[in-house]
């Protein structure tokens, strides 16, 4: 048998996604679900949950989850429906983000903007990797936990909303992968590039600047994201990100904000 097939077991291993009804998440949601892996699909848009599980390969195995992760009893509720659904879940992938505006520059940005995206990157990246973690280690299983980060944890992006939650999920990447590998936990970041999914809309000209010469898809992440996830593929891979960005982050491509009448 190759060392690629199967990369889960479809016996024990249970999933959840969140942003799963478009973009990254859901490609990755699809991609679990095509591998055997019943799979809560998490998002905060019952029109795209639906959506996306009717085009899962198998939609049998997709159960649908919705509310705002940007509120604590949210949360609270969503890691009580995945156990009722799954009992215990071994695969997390935090894909979540609020959808973001070019406007919301560091003079500009809201204090309700900054809020909710902190809230749902942030807050809700640890809150559910934690009482995941807590779930697993109970019951001596092992785990894995996914986090889409951002080249823009490192490059200003002139959303500094985004950019700092972003950092902060890399951080929080290391500081989870250190505390809970003892336990078979492994948890790693995925960093997309400029990929045209989800709340990101490219300007065509920004091919140029990408070596592949063309801009990324949903689909580009989903397989790097089932080998990380897998503990067959990726057993003694953890605290790490995976670049997958068709190169772009060997440039910089961003110019200062256009900061309009102060």
């Amino acid at each position: 048998m190759s060392l690629l097939d199967h990369p889960f077991d479809p016996d024990r291993d249970t999933a959840l996604v969140t942003g799963a009804g478009n973009g990254i998440g859901r490609a990755i949601a699809n991609a679990l679900v095509g591998e055997g892996v019943r799979t809560v699909f998490a998002d905060v848009s019952e029109e795209r949950v639906t959506n996306a599980i009717a085009g899962a390969p198998r939609p049998e195995l997709a159960i649908p989850w919705l509310g705002d992760l940007a509120l604590r009893a949210e949360r609270d509720r969503l890691l009580a429906d995945a156990a009722t659904a799954l009992g215990i879940v071994t695969h997390f992938v935090h894909s979540a983000s609020p959808p973001r505006r070019e406007s919301d520059h560091a003079l500009a940005v809201s204090d309700d903007t900054w809020t909710a995206m902190r809230e749902v990157n942030v807050d809700a990246g640890f809150q559910l990797s934690r009482g995941l973690a807590r779930k697993l280690i109970a019951a001596k299983r092992p785990g894995s936990f996914l986090i889409l980060t951002s080249l823009h944890a490192g490059t200003p992006r002139n959303l500094p909303h985004y950019s700092t939650s972003k950092a902060a999920l890399t951080m929080l990447v290391k500081e989870l992968a250190k505390t809970l590998g003892r336990f078979g936990i492994r948890v790693n970041a995925l960093v997309p590039g400029a990929i045209v999914a989800g709340g990101f809309v490219a300007d065509p000209g920004m091919v140029r600047h990408v070596p592949l010469g063309r801009l990324g898809r949903a689909e580009d992440l989903a397989p790097m994201a089932l080998a990380v996830l897998s503990d067959r593929v990726s057993a003694y891979v953890t605290g790490t990100s995976i670049v997958v960005d068709g190169g772009i982050s060997l440039t910089n491509w961003f110019d200062p904000p256009a900061l309009g009448d102060l």
